[in-house]
């Protein structure tokens, strides 16, 4: 059993374990309680960088732990801290939302993450959020970039609804109020976040039918579906974000997407109405979930783009380069791989995916 504490009006109680995984609830002005499981020591917060993640639709903080146990991540994991953060009602065998609670729309949801880190005594942190939750985490970066280092956005979209995701949506949230978790509802969430049918999945690849049907199994057993439509609604009813990304997003960014995401269009759009000298678009080949399916490669980027912040230079980075925007940028040669290493925190999307010594540099300390 994980460590577990309240925070309360900044004080918390503890319960000791000896688990390196703490789970802590912290009570916030709009959003309620939340819960937050915490891999690493926070008595380094000022000497550690701190990723914060927050979930997609239909997930919670345990995909990301899987993620940041996953061999590729054990060196990220020993020199860094993660709070991952559970959105209300969407943590394992959660109780039925009170009917008389107001789930909070996205840009209030980030506020709520200030609470947390004012909580936990935490100065800043680099954002890791996938889907809704990366839409989240780009209305914190704009309202407070003095709290965030870099942002990490994993299929994260700037517009507003369409007309089609409208309309599916609603019928995806009725059947989830109505019926519960069905076949129709599933069929939509593993689109949503695979990027294809569930049979294409498995037709594509063997190797792909163990995340799937781990994913399966964990939105039957394991997630509410009547608190899961409070939060599709929400995202749901998102606002436009792309007209005043250029000018309000000063955070650094690294977007990420797979190949086959459902939702590439719209990263692309979003990446299109970035400040090219702060923002990076990642592309995974032949995948549509870049967690699950590529944590290998998703970590190597991930390493890349934190030492550009000055973060996690002493770590070595092996292996090739992977697809990015427009072209495929791969190298063996160890300069080419040291300056990537060493990337500047202003590379617009264009002048990252041409490897050039003379332009790249470490911009922070670590």
């Amino acid at each position: 059993m994980a460590t577990e504490s309240t925070f309360k009006n900044g004080d918390a109680v503890h319960v000791d374990s000896p688990e390196p995984v703490q789970k802590k609830i912290v009570s916030t002005s709009n959003c309620g309680l939340l819960t937050v499981h915490i891999q690493g020591s926070l008595q380094h917060v000022n000497s550690k960088p701190v990723f914060l993640t927050v979930h997609d639709m239909g997930s919670n903080h345990d995909e990301f732990i899987k993620f940041v146990d996953h061999p590729s991540m054990l060196d990220v994991k020993e020199r860094s801290i993660f709070v991952h953060v559970d959105l209300p009602g969407q943590e394992d065998h959660a109780a039925d939302l009170p009917e008389d609670f107001q789930f909070p729309d996205m840009r209030t949801i980030g506020h709520g993450l200030v609470d947390i880190l004012d909580a936990l005594s935490i100065p800043y942190v680099i954002g890791l959020g996938e889907g809704a939750g990366a839409n989240i985490l780009a209305r914190f970066g704009m309202d407070y970039p003095e709290r965030s280092l870099g942002l990490i956005l994993i299929h994260c979209t700037s517009t507003v609804a369409g007309v089609m995701e409208y309309f599916r949506d609603k019928l995806i949230n009725w059947k989830l109020a109505h019926v519960g978790m069905n076949p129709t509802a599933e069929q939509y969430l593993v689109f949503h976040k695979f990027g294809r049918s569930l049979e294409e999945q498995l037709e594509q690849s063997e190797n792909k039918e163990k995340v799937i049907t781990e994913y399966q199994h964990k939105l039957r057993s394991t997630i509410n579906p009547k608190n899961l439509r409070r939060y599709v609604e929400t995202f749901l009813n998102r606002t436009d974000l792309s007209e005043v990304l250029e000018s309000q997003l000063k955070t650094d960014v690294m977007l990420v997407a797979g190949s086959l995401a459902s939702h590439l269009h719209t990263v692309r759009t979003m990446a299109n109405h970035m400040n090219k000298t702060k923002s990076t678009l990642v592309l995974i080949d032949g995948v549509g979930d870049v967690l699950m399916e590529a944590p290998e490669k998703f970590a190597h980027n991930l390493v890349l783009y934190v030492q550009g912040l000055g973060k996690l230079s002493s770590l070595s980075v092996t292996g090739s380069w992977s697809s990015r925007s427009r072209t495929t940028s791969q190298s063996s040669d160890a300069q080419d791989l040291e300056a990537g290493r060493r990337r500047s925190r202003a590379m617009s999307m264009e002048e990252y995916d041409i490897p050039n010594v003379r332009r790249l540099s470490l911009a922070k300390k670590e």
